[in-house]
């Protein structure tokens, strides 16, 4: 199978070419959630800094998110997105964009942002567009003179829902030109897929993040208790962060003198928890976690920016799927952290073979591993500090990540078509 598309055709403007790029998210669908918003943006503002004309479209197909909602799953729509709309105009105002986006509103069937006539002509005439999380409801919808651009920011439940047979999603993931992912070393824990599923990472703008800011003494991280509903694929279940912290529910014990908080999403789907059986979340306080509402303390750009460069590390579980799986996911939240020249300490996914770790960034799997991790960080904090801000720009900075990724998506013609398999990788460099 030919990576790619049989029906794209034409010239192929070099990767030294000032591009015209699209690229897509989830910025208005969230409009609360200023981790996702930066998420997206590092791509826009990345590439502009290197030199490329750059538009942000949403067209995920999803309804607005109205996030005072209430018992029924329609009280979560937005019938009105004016929120979203607010929320996404002041973000790209912000950086000067003001004229360069366009948000589809599903719930009416409506464009806002670029007049339309502006949109179509940029959708024809895009050298690239940019998938980030495979957000476009449509991708075919864009196919004119484009390459497209798939990244995958969800390894392994991304194969997983390949492999069980999800005919669309396989569909749209299929009609891109080229695939990156997340998972710079899928394991062969990782259903396989027919696509060949290169390395990359979130960029990460790094003169947006580096402080002077003293951090407060507690370690924290922003997540979401239960994301989705887990899958399960051959009798595997590959679940959520639910599932890990039962390990590490009583880690506060383990290292009293260290305040551990959590920037937990209001947001529950008690459904979707692995163990019904235990209510674990309602516990966390009692086992000495301090709980902080995340669309509280970090709902826009700024105050996500303010928590995370004000705490003094980051410790996190990640998701059962990626623990099981090992497919080498690093967060685009932990990069953050690094950034702003905060250690981090993770669960490990597989991401020591690609991401250095013991200074500025230390993996863990048990519970003493992870307590044990914070005391070598406290006792010897400006050492890790950093060799967080070192790993951050080596790894992470924006230039960096997209040169490589437009490199990468530019000369692959070449290339004979692989699947992912775990070994047959290639390294991130």
């Amino acid at each position: 199978m030919s990576e790619r598309n049989s029906h794209i055709s034409g010239p192929r403007l070099s990767k030294t070419s000032r591009l015209r790029v699209i690229v897509t998210g989830l910025v208005a669908q969230h409009p609360r959630l200023g981790g996702i918003a930066w998420h997206y943006m590092q791509y826009v503002l990345g590439l502009i800094k290197l030199g490329h004309e750059v538009f942000y479209f949403e067209d995920s197909g999803e309804w607005p998110y109205l996030l005072a909602g209430g018992s029924a799953p329609s009280d979560w729509i937005a019938r009105d997105a004016q929120q979203n709309l607010v929320h996404l105009s002041d973000i790209m105002g912000r950086f000067g964009l003001s004229e360069s986006w366009a948000y589809h509103n599903s719930a009416e069937d409506v464009w806002y942002g670029m007049p339309d006539r502006k949109r179509q002509t940029i959708v024809k005439t895009a050298d690239v567009i940019i998938n980030v999380s495979g957000s476009l409801v449509t991708p075919s919808a864009y196919r004119e003179r484009a390459l497209l651009v798939y990244i995958d920011t969800d390894p392994v439940f991304t194969q997983a829902k390949i492999a069980m047979g999800e005919r669309d999603f396989a569909e749209r993931v299929a009609s891109h030109d080229i695939h990156f992912s997340f998972g710079e070393t899928l394991s062969g824990r990782v259903p396989s897929t027919q696509f060949y599923w290169r390395p990359t990472r979130q960029p990460v703008v790094l003169d947006e993040w580096i402080t002077d800011a003293s951090p407060r003494p507690s370690f924290t991280t922003i997540m979401s208790w239960t994301s989705y509903r887990p899958l399960t694929w051959k009798g595997k279940v590959y679940g959520q962060k639910d599932l890990e912290f039962r390990k590490f529910h009583s880690l506060p014990r383990h290292v009293p003198q260290v305040p551990l908080e959590l920037a937990i999403g209001s947001i529950a789907h008690p459904e979707w928890q692995a163990d019904t059986s235990s209510p674990l979340l309602s516990t966390l306080e009692d086992a000495g976690w301090n709980l902080v509402n995340a669309l509280q303390v970090c709902p826009d750009l700024d105050s996500y920016k303010s928590y995370v460069v004000h705490s003094k590390g980051e410790w996190s579980v990640a998701k059962q799927g990626y623990v099981h799986g090992q497919p080498g996911w690093f967060s685009e939240r932990s990069a953050c952290y690094l950034a702003a020249g905060r250690p981090v300490i993770l669960q490990d996914t597989g991401f020591t073979s690609v991401v250095p770790a013991g200074r500025g960034v230390l993996s863990f799997s048990t519970l003493d591993e992870a307590a044990n991790a914070i005391k070598e960080v406290s006792a010897n904090y400006d050492c890790h500090s950093r060799a967080a801000s070192e790993i951050a720009a080596g790894l992470f900075a924006s230039d960096r990540v997209l040169k490589q990724l437009l490199d990468a998506s530019f000369s692959t013609s070449a290339e004979p078509p692989r699947t992912n398999g775990g070994a047959d990788r290639i390294r991130f460099r």
